[in-house]
């Protein structure tokens, strides 16, 4: 499915753009990876399911993907200039780990969270550490070419050596004090000046450091990307995404970087996107300020994964999202009336001789995740009716318009309520929705989003007897007793839900938003 041209908006120059890739049936796309000293936290994981919808749309537009995402496991400090330690080995010194085994243990931490959001696996995965040879040699050719300088504490990048420094960012350059941005090291030129290699203090043992022209150190966190990105996807390549925060320093050095390097003006990247903030009241979700919320927090809270995709969907992706426990609530509600949806066509396009105990989908994992979506997605839709294929020229559409996720939501829901489709185009329609959107909607039991929480109160059977008594108390017309029943189970995060079969039950979850 080709459709419509795909308009991305551009980072650089800040304005919708037709996507166009360099290669006819290839886009090569890069995206900056966790730093493995921590769990990611939600808003880390809203830029990789963000990340993954961009690549499913490609892929659904009938190209492959080859997705490149790095892990950084050195060289990140604690602040995203030039000041502070290694984040790497800060959290070695708090866990009392070798840097190594910190290492380790987030990278796997981050795969479990991913895979549970239904995130396809990149193509490639470098780490940094296995590329610090390579590294050097970039960093060795910038210093070659008239881009770099040496002071105390390491190798520097001259940002006047190349054009329009700070264009992606729309940095005021002229209006900056010396150290308003980065630290003010002693002996740096300008302040917008960075490090690509950090040379170890005299009489200081890092954990990871490695012998350099420029002394033994390690490299700064923006070399790595430009290095990374180059050396699997060439220059240029086709997309590189990130969070906005990027946007205004990691990134801007990035692409001053690439052009020293490639001698060239160009940024060495087509198209940069950059996702919004997931935000707590006022203020974006960062680990810095503690007491961040991850993947596990919701499902020790009853939230099953997928309806943190869902409620990430609903927004898009360059607007702030605002999290709630109310909205996580109202998420999970609106993927289970889908789910159910998909229960009650299946029933009815079983009733009439559709066989749809084998729908196709894409899941991390499965052949289909490397590779362009053309012919799955054809299989799917070429024995549409007319009316079916409306709602496929819908959903591309939505896509188009720069991954129009909350549209193609609202476009899926008015789907769910369609009377005159056939069973078997709805669900082939559900289908391919679900190609771009991975919520398995064809796969995913609605009982499955019943999850229990860590700390709940009582076992499924107590709640079974508190709700029989309550049944009982109003069969007697005792309401005092019913409703102090019904207090207290809500007391204990369960809310009952009367309706025509009986009373059902669902877990909410008993913790307010962190300040």
């Amino acid at each position: 499915m080709r459709g419509r041209p795909l308009n991305l908006f551009n980072s650089m120059g800040r304005e919708l753009e037709r996507f166009q890739p360099i290669r006819d049936t290839e886009a090569r796309v890069y995206s900056c990876g966790p730093t493995v000293y921590n769990y990611a936290h939600l808003g880390n994981l809203r830029a990789y399911v963000f990340t993954d919808t961009l690549r499913r749309t490609l892929m659904l537009k009938g190209l492959d993907v080859v997705h490149v995402m790095n892990i950084t496991d050195v060289g990140h400090l604690t602040s995203d200039a030039d000041a502070g330690d290694d984040k790497m080995e800060s959290a070695a010194a708090r866990e009392k780990k070798t840097v190594w085994d910190i290492a380790a243990y987030y990278t796997g931490a981050f795969h479990a969270d991913v895979e549970r959001l239904g995130i396809l696996p990149p193509t490639q995965e470098p780490k940094a550490t296995d590329y610090i040879d390579k590294m050097i040699a970039f960093a060795q050719k910038l210093e070659k070419d008239g881009h770099t300088y040496t002071i105390g504490d390491g190798l520097y990048f001259d940002t006047t050596t190349v054009s329009d420094y700070g264009h992606l960012g729309c940095l005021d350059l002229e209006g900056q004090e010396a150290g308003s941005r980065v630290e003010m090291a002693e002996g740096k030129r300008n302040p917008t000046d960075f490090c690509l290699w950090k040379r170890t203090p005299a009489g200081v043992n890092r954990l990871m450091e490695w012998d350099s022209p420029w002394g033994k150190g390690a490299p700064g966190w923006h070399l790595e990307c430009s290095v990374m990105s180059i050396d699997l996807l060439g220059a240029p390549f086709d997309i590189h995404t990130g969070g906005i925060d990027h946007r205004q320093v990691h990134h801007v050095n990035e692409v001053a970087q690439n052009q020293g390097y490639t001698g060239d003006r160009h940024s060495g990247v087509n198209h940069w996107l950059h996702n919004e903030f997931l935000v707590l009241g006022e203020d974006k979700m960062s680990k810095s300020k503690g007491g961040f919320l991850r993947l596990q927090t919701l499902l020790d809270q009853g939230i099953h994964p997928l309806v943190y995709r869902y409620f990430c969907l609903q927004a898009h992706y360059r607007k702030p999202l605002v999290f709630s426990w109310d909205a996580l609530v109202a998420a999970r509600a609106g993927l289970k009336r889908l789910l159910m949806r998909v229960e009650t066509l299946r029933q009815k396009a079983e009733k009439e001789g559709f066989d749809a105990a084998n729908p196709p989908v894409l899941e991390p994992g499965s052949e289909n995740a490397s590779r362009s979506l053309g012919t799955l997605s054809d299989a799917i839709t070429e024995p549409l009716s007319k009316a079916g294929r409306e709602w496929v020229d819908k959903l591309d559409e939505a896509l188009s318009d720069d991954l129009n996720t909350p549209q193609a939501l609202a476009c899926l829901n008015e789907l769910a309520s369609a009377k005159k489709l056939p069973a078997e185009d709805a669900l082939r329609l559900f289908a391919l929705y679900d190609l771009v959107l991975g919520l398995r909607l064809l796969k995913l039991d609605p009982a499955e989003l019943v999850i229990r929480p860590r700390d709940a109160p009582l076992s499924d059977a107590e709640i079974q007897e508190r709700i029989a008594a309550r049944v009982a108390a109003r069969k007697d017309k005792d309401f005092a007793k019913s409703d102090a029943i019904r207090d207290e189970l809500e007391a204990m995060g369960i809310v009952l839900m009367d309706g025509a079969d009986g009373t059902s039950w669902e877990w909410r979850p008993m913790l307010g938003a962190p300040s």
